[in-house]
């Protein structure tokens, strides 16, 4: 298994399934943005309502390995494969709870911005630093 220096377990829920009896695609992207997001709340000081700096999304992707379903607890990884001026470059891994090999793995990349403006902005301080941890 590959190295991931933050990890966040959840649950996957109910409405996760789809018609196949398995947890349906994008709810691996939803999963891998709440984790992100979570850590960025959390450990980087990202006030999502009203600082002045925001993440947006500029790509994401996924390979699926493994099918899940309700009501697995699922182990995320993360981990920053890239940290640039103002972007930076997630990697994902979806494990079962017992963190064997995974699920899904994936990537997304971030650009933050002025809030007002939309245009791209350091990352610097708490947020900097939160996110060199995860390097």
């Amino acid at each position: 298994m590959t190295s991931y220096p933050h990890w966040q377990q959840v649950p996957t829920r109910w409405k996760d399934n789809d018609v196949y009896g398995h947890v349906n695609n994008v709810v691996h992207y939803a999963l891998m943005d709440t984790v992100i997001n979570t850590y960025l709340i959390e450990r980087g000081g990202l006030d999502i309502h009203d600082g002045g700096v925001i993440g947006l999304c500029v790509e994401s992707h996924c390979n699926y390995h493994a099918s899940v379903a309700f009501p697995e607890v699922l182990s995320i990884g993360l981990r920053v494969a890239h940290l640039g001026r103002s972007s930076v470059r997630y990697e994902i891994g979806i494990f079962r709870s017992d963190r064997g090999e995974p699920v899904a793995e994936g990537h997304f990349v971030h650009v933050f911005v002025n809030r007002e403006t939309r245009r791209p902005v350091p990352v610097e301080g708490k947020l900097r630093e939160s996110l060199e941890a995860l390097a």
